[in-house]
């Protein structure tokens, strides 16, 4: 286990908000956990086959070791070019673009992220998304907190990140293989409760922003992990 006393690690993600062509609320999530496999799956993240580590691989396994913090920012114009030069991967839905980059410290964020705005990201959907495909993942929201759009696109990625630690090498790769197909929808609330006690991995925030240290915020039901899931965090 990690000492309290090291440096502790964010994973940035910074989502494009132009204001003429703002992305709608549930794309911009779907899309922010997608980012976050994206950069978990990638070869720079990890050990290589032949024992080499990938150049992102000593940061992400510090970040992975302590808290796996998110903080989603955005930006648009100018903002979005200079983030889009910096190492990392851009991953797109329907209309939104998140780009993802490797874990740093806390205290130590690219000069070109720490001035993007953290606060107020906000979106909505235009109309209710469409009923969620049982054949694939669904990062379920709870119906019972209030979050910003930022917030809940962090939450989807910690819903994603649990999810994929729970699978093993051929669950991941054919998860991989569809492009980390995946749905984010809110849950009805009999429904919610149903899904904390089902054993499936969830999302217990650590209260840093706007709700309350403990609150469950997303539970991950991916097709593998029904019967017999695995829990971290």
């Amino acid at each position: 286990m990690t000492s309290p006393d090291a440096p502790q690690f964010v994973l940035p993600l910074v989502v494009r908000i132009e204001k003429d062509a703002p992305p709608a609320r549930t794309d911009a999530l779907e899309t922010a956990a997608r980012a976050v496999l994206t950069l978990l799956a990638d070869e720079r993240a990890g050990t290589g086959s032949d024992g080499e580590d990938g150049e992102w691989a000593r940061a992400v396994r510090d970040w992975q070791d302590s808290r796996i913090r998110k903080v989603v920012r955005r930006a648009r114009g100018a903002e979005w070019r200079k983030a889009s030069a910096l190492p990392g991967i851009t991953v797109t839905g329907e209309r939104a673009e998140v780009r993802v980059f490797p874990p740093v410290p806390l205290d130590g964020w690219p000069k070109e992220l720490v001035k993007l705005q953290v606060s107020g990201t906000d979106l909505d959907d235009p109309e209710p998304p469409a009923a969620a495909d049982p054949a694939r993942p669904v990062l379920w929201m709870s119906p019972e907190l209030e979050m910003s759009a930022g917030k809940a696109m962090a939450q989807a990625g910690h819903g994603a990140q649990l999810a994929w630690w729970g699978l093993d090498d051929a669950a991941r790769a054919a998860w991989r293989a569809s492009g980390f197909a995946l749905s984010v929808r809110t849950a009805d609330p009999a429904r919610w409760a149903e899904l904390a006690a089902s054993g499936l991995p969830v999302v217990r925030d650590a209260g840093f922003t706007e709700i309350a240290p403990g609150s469950c915020t997303v539970v991950a039901e991916h097709p593998a992990l029904r019967y017999g899931s695995v829990q971290r965090g």
